[in-house]
């Protein structure tokens, strides 16, 4: 069981930043071979959704309220630690995000860009495709909402 918390950016410990943007550069950068721009100015307007296990970041989103990132709330930058999946914490972690999207922003509608891989992950989760896969930074995508 996932330790989450969510978090402003301005109540992230300078630790907890370090750690949540060594994960998603551990990912997103490394393990996918995908050189991309991570620092990206959104974070400031995120709420960070942080899971920690023995006191170690090992699993993060943001979430953005409707209109910061897509028309509807939206969950971006999903990431569990690889040494870590197996734990299925992917699935506490999303419903957990939900929950605080609909805490903090009282809105049950969802939008997220998932890469392709993962749609039945989500799909199990309450996420419908919309539309066409494209290409985001290399890595083939899907749009996909949640009401």
């Amino acid at each position: 069981m996932l330790d989450i918390s969510v978090k402003k950016f301005s109540q992230l410990s300078l630790e907890e930043l370090y750690y949540l943007l060594q994960l998603r550069s551990e990912v997103f950068v490394v393990e996918q071979d995908c050189v991309y721009q991570d620092i990206d100015g959104k974070d400031q307007k995120a709420l960070h959704v942080i899971g920690k296990k023995d006191d170690s970041i090992i699993a993060y989103t943001r979430i953005f309220k409707p209109g910061d990132y897509f028309k509807e709330a939206s969950i971006g930058r999903v990431v569990v630690s690889e040494n870590q999946r197996y734990l299925k914490y992917g699935h506490q972690l999303i419903t957990a995000s939900v929950s605080a999207i609909e805490d903090a922003f009282h809105t049950k509608e969802i939008k997220i860009s998932a890469q392709k891989h993962l749609e039945k992950f989500y799909n199990n989760l309450g996420f419908k495709t919309i539309g066409d896969s494209y290409l985001e930074d290399g890595i083939p995508h899907i749009a996909m909402v949640k009401n």
